[in-house]
């Protein structure tokens, strides 16, 4: 691992301080057939940010309402990089996926900062192992690898939420981010461009690339659990936990 991304592991409590939501209260939303036992978020790219991906990310629930299990087919990322991956939620936010109205500085792109009026703090961190809680918000070596440009990741062990912070991505105010971007197509994290979360930092490393947001899909006609509809066309290595 590079010296620069050794740094960007050293973040995670930066970004965990800087964007992690407070518990969201009891959603009032009725559902008339009860609680979805799944979520479902269409990923595409962040505008502005030079991405040409895409993706599906699912969330399923236990009995109980406890998020049980997590799936993310991505693909068009910076090959063979790590990319950061989180599930979003803030009781203030707008929850949803960031525009270029939200480009405070007008530089044409959305760093992550600019993204969190959107899509809120981090309330799940998607990594391959150990810890899922903001804490591991920047744990780089924890989080998937895009072999070839995509990821097909899977976790299925509990991801560590309030039942508060459950209940409201089940009610479809979770938005899912993946991270890492490469502006100048060099294939590599680096250009002029400092980060945001730490001038040490390029900005490619910790940019938003793809985002969606995780939505109740009964009566969409379909079972989007399995993938996105690229699937077929991009080869994924698989990741499951």
């Amino acid at each position: 691992m590079s010296t620069k991304l050794r740094a960007f592991a050293l973040l995670t409590p930066v970004l965990g301080l800087a964007l992690v939501a407070s518990p969201a209260s009891a959603g009032d939303e009725d559902y008339s057939g009860g609680p979805p036992d799944q979520v479902v978020a269409h990923l595409t790219p962040v505008p502005g940010n030079g991405v040409e991906g895409g993706g599906t990310a699912t969330v399923e629930f236990e009995d109980g309402g406890m998020i049980d299990a997590f799936r993310l087919t991505a693909y068009g990322l910076l090959e063979n990089a790590p990319h950061a991956a989180h599930i979003h939620f803030g009781e203030q936010a707008r929850n949803e996926c960031p525009g270029l109205a939200d480009d405070v500085n007008g530089d044409g792109r959305l760093n992550t900062t600019e993204g969190a009026p959107a899509y809120g703090g981090i309330v799940a961190s998607l990594t391959t192992e150990g810890d899922t809680s903001p804490a591991s918000a920047l744990a780089i070596d924890r989080f998937d690898t895009a072999t070839g440009g995509t990821i097909d990741y899977q976790r299925e062990t509990a991801i560590s939420t309030s039942q508060e912070v459950a209940q409201a991505i089940a009610e479809g105010r979770g938005v899912v981010v993946v991270h890492g971007v490469d502006y100048d197509g060099d294939g590599v994290y680096g250009g002029p461009v400092p980060s945001d979360l730490d001038p040490s930092l390029p900005t490619e490393a910790t940019d938003p690339a793809l985002c969606g947001v995780l939505e109740d899909d009964r009566g969409q006609g379909g079972d989007h659990a399995d993938g996105d509809d690229h699937g077929d066309d991009h080869e994924h290595g698989d990741h499951e936990h």
